[in-house]
């Protein structure tokens, strides 16, 4: 199959966006895209921050009601 980014394909593809979005169009998207990228990267830190949070073994246990 072949190299899938090769430099003539990213600027067919550059060329195929510029055409279906028009220039003034090219800034929101980017814009858009960053933000979405940085949410994105803000949600995973808090997943990380989340799962390498050290456990409090000092606390006891609840006991059962009964």
């Amino acid at each position: 199959m072949g190299e899938l980014f090769t430099p003539t394909h990213l600027i067919v593809l550059a060329i195929v966006v510029l055409v279906l979005f028009g220039g003034k169009k090219l800034p929101e998207l980017g814009k858009g895209l960053g933000e979405g990228l940085r949410g994105f990267k803000d949600g995973m830190k808090g997943v990380t921050d989340d799962v390498n949070k050290p456990v409090d073994t000092t606390s006891k246990p609840e006991q059962p009601v009964k």
